[in-house]
């Protein structure tokens, strides 16, 4: 952790003593070094320790570093089996001390597992860790949405549907260096679109090991954070977004399990995790696994487009990250279109 030079104690005092007298005198901001797009702090108070994140300073989009949702959504989950930490308070643009929205949760101490293979861990830990952030994944999904007062926390309709046409608009306005195979992908998936099934759940945007906190000294999830993607949509979308990690490279920063011998490192294939999130929602096996899987790709290729576009225009937060995933997206690309044709299924 680091100084957190962009937002002080002093500016807090006045506000927080009034609007979360609960947290005492406060003693201490530390900025979490790891990089979420919404800057995060360790705050020290009096009653002990909290964490407070922020909307980034400067011009943002519209859409964009919405912390109220992510507080909306876990203070909603609470009462739930997903694991969240407990919200505090949430300052609202106008009503900062800072000049941004911001937000204090509980301070959760445990682990935080950055590589998918868990070298940390033994075998036995480490497939009961899956099996744990499984589980967590099977309680979002089944979370009743209009029990949690979250009926409006995004658009009806076909959620593949939607999402297909936003990324792919997204990706033709933000693409540097034409790629075929991406081309090739967006037309798969408008030509393989399935109906509508019906099913919509609260889905988090962004499932994976690094984003959730583990207990000290067991294999459980104590809770998921960074749900700034978080919406209404198809449940597939989370699992499927996931197990692309059993196809991502282990090697070159894309933080995947391929080329790992996942049967000696106790680690579910992609098939079992798969049957152990259906046998805990009571569910069938998902048909058009495919398509679920070639979207996924598709999505995060568009999103890191996005970022390489920035660069280009020199807008980026972070060029050197913005070269990593330039070389990233045709990867990404590609393995969907071996998904597509086949050849991986």
């Amino acid at each position: 952790m680091g100084r957190a030079e962009d937002i002080t104690l002093d500016q807090l005092r006045p506000y927080l003593g009034t609007h979360a007298p609960k947290l005492g005198a406060l003693r201490g901001l530390e900025k979490f070094a790891t990089g979420q797009s919404n800057p995060t702090y360790k705050l020290l108070t009096e009653a002990g320790a909290y964490v407070l994140r922020a909307k980034p300073a400067g011009t943002l989009l519209k859409s964009a570093h919405q912390v109220d949702r992510e507080y909306r959504v876990m203070a909603a989950l609470r009462a739930s089996r997903v694991p969240v930490p407990d919200m505090i308070h949430l300052a609202t643009d106008t009503a900062s001390p800072i000049g941004r929205a911001f937000f204090i949760m509980d301070f959760k101490e445990g682990r935080i597992f950055w590589d998918p293979a868990v070298p940390e861990v033994d075998t036995t830990t480490r497939h009961a860790i899956y099996d744990g952030m499984n589980e967590a994944l099977a309680a979002l999904h089944d979370v009743d949405v209009a029990g949690a007062g979250l009926s409006d926390f995004g658009k009806p309709g076909n959620y593949f549907a939607r999402q297909t046409d936003r990324w792919s608009r997204q990706y033709v306005a933000s693409k540097v260096t034409d790629n075929a195979d991406m081309d090739r992908l967006m037309g798969w998936l408008a030509d393989h679109m399935p109906d509508d099934d019906g099913q919509v759940s609260l889905v988090h945007g962004d499932y994976r090991l690094d984003n959730m906190i583990f207990a000290s000294d067991a294999p459980q999830v104590i809770a998921v954070l960074d749900w700034e993607l978080s919406t209404l949509g198809h449940p597939f979308a989370d699992l499927a977004y996931q197990c692309m990690q059993w196809r991502l490279p282990h090697q070159g920063g894309m933080r995947g399990l391929g080329g790992l011998d996942r049967t000696a490192l106790g680690i579910p294939s992609e098939r079992a995790y798969v049957a152990a999130y259906c046998d805990r929602r009571g569910i069938q096996a998902p048909d058009n696994w495919a398509f679920y899987l070639a979207f996924s790709f598709f999505r995060l290729a568009a999103i890191l487009e996005g970022v390489v576009r920035r660069a280009h225009d020199g807008n980026a937060s972070n060029p050197e990250t913005a070269k990593s995933y330039a070389a990233a997206i045709p990867l990404l690309a590609a393995a969907a279109g071996d998904i597509i044709s086949g050849k991986t299924l």
